[in-house]
C-alpha cells in the first residue's frame, strides 16, 4: 500500500485572532474545528499519519481538544516548533524573539519522524477533498529519480482565498503550459476590494489579478527536503540581521530561490475546491456558516 504522511502546521500563535488559538477554534456543530474536517478528508484520500508541529505551552490543550481523538482513528506524531531551536551560535544575536521562524523551520522539525512522502497544510486553512486526492496521488506514484528535486503544490485561485476581514499574504505563481511553477512571490498585506484585489504599501496601492494561482502552503515533498532546508535554515539565519525579531524561513521564498537556482521541479496541481480560513477573529462566523453547507450538502457527516 501507498503510504504518505499528512503534516499540519499548528505552531503559528494567532496574534491578529486576538491572542487565542485559532486552530483550536470550534467551527462544525458538534464542536468540530478545521483540522477534523482536514484530516477525515486526508484519510479518505489514502493518508495513513498526521504530524502536528505545535509548541509546547499549547501540548496540552491541543491534545484534550483534538490529538486525543485522533489519535483514535489514524497513527499520530508531535513536533515541537520552539524560537530557541537554533545553534547555539545564533541563540545571543535573536533573544528576545518570541515568534517562531516560519513554515521553513516547522517543517524542519519533522525530520525525526518523517520518512515518508508528505503533505504540509496550515491548520486553520480548509482546502477541500479534491486537494487531498490530487495531492495523495501526484506524491505516491512512481517517479523516475532526476537530478532535480521533485515537489508538488495544489494552488488556488486568489478570489477564492482573501479575507473580507483584511489583508491576507499570499504566494503568487506563474505557471507555464506543463503545469509547472516558474516563479512564486510572497505577497503580503492583499487586500479585497469592490472591483478585485490590491496590494497594499503604506499609502500605495497596486492592483493584482484575482485570477491567479496562489501557493495556501499546500505542498508536497519527499524526505530529501530536510537536508535542503537544514542547510538553507542555517544560511538564513546567518544572514539576518543581530535582533531582528520578525525575520521568517518561509516556504514560497525557500521554493521561488530554488527554482532561480534550477535545483527543484514544482507540479503545480489545482483545486476548484474553495479554500476558506480563519485569519481574523472576524471570519469565523463565515466559516461556520461554509461548514455548514458543506455538511447540508452531504460532503460529511453531522458528526
Amino acid at each position: 500500500m501507498n503510504k504518505a504522511t499528512l503534516v499540519i502546521m499548528a505552531a503559528g500563535i494567532g496574534s491578529r485572532f486576538g491572542g487565542g488559538i485559532k486552530q483550536l477554534e470550534p467551527v462544525g456543530p458538534k464542536g468540530e474545528i478545521i483540522m477534523d474536517y482536514s484530516i477525515y478528508d486526508a484519510m479518505e484520500a489514502g493518508f495513513d499519519k498526521v504530524v502536528f508541529v505545535i509548541r509546547k505551552d499549547i501540548d496540552e490543550d491541543f491534545r484534550r481538544i483534538i490529538g486525543n481523538r485522533i489519535e483514535k482513528k489514524i497513527k499520530v506524531e508531535y513536533v515541537f516548533q520552539e524560537v530557541d531551536d537554533i545553534s547555539g551560535e545564533y541563540k545571543e544575536k535573536f533573544k528576545g524573539r518570541t515568534k517562531p521562524w516560519g513554515t521553513g523551520q516547522a517543517i524542519l522539525c519533522c525530520k525525526a519522524v518523517v520518512k515518508e512522502p508528505f503533505l504540509v497544510i496550515n491548520a486553520d486553512d480548509y482546502y477541500g477533498k479534491e486537494a487531498y486526492i490530487e495531492a495523495f496521488n501526484e506524491l505516491t506514484k512512481n517517479e523516475e529519480k532526476t537530478d532535480k528535486m521533485n515537489v508538488s503544490m495544489v494552488s488556488f485561485v486568489l478570489k477564492n482565498t482573501l479575507s473580507e476581514n483584511g489583508g491576507v499574504t499570499r504566494g503568487i505563481c506563474k505557471v507555464d503550459e506543463n503545469q509547472m511553477l516558474t516563479e512564486i512571490v510572497e505577497t503580503s498585506n492583499i487586500i479585497k476590494t469592490a472591483t478585485g484585489a490590491v496590494v497594499k504599501k503604506g499609502e500605495n496601492e497596486k492592483i493584482i489579478d484575482v485570477d491567479a494561482p496562489v501557493s495556501m502552503n499546500m505542498w508536497g515533498f519527499m524526505p530529501e527536503i530536510f537536508d535542503v532546508l537544514e542547510n538553507g535554515f542555517d544560511e538564513f539565519l546567518k544572514t539576518q540581521e543581530e535582533g531582528n525579531l520578525k525575520g521568517e524561513y518561509l516556504l514560497p521564498t525557500i521554493i521561488g530561490d530554488l527554482l532561480k537556482e534550477n535545483k527543484v521541479c514544482v507540479r503545480v496541481l489545482k483545486s476548484c475546491d474553495k479554500w476558506f480560513g480563519v485569519t481574523y477573529k472576524e471570519d469565523k462566523e463565515f466559516v461556520v456558516k461554509e461548514v455548514k453547507a458543506l455538511i447540508d450538502k452531504g460532503l460529511y457527516p453531522e458528526k
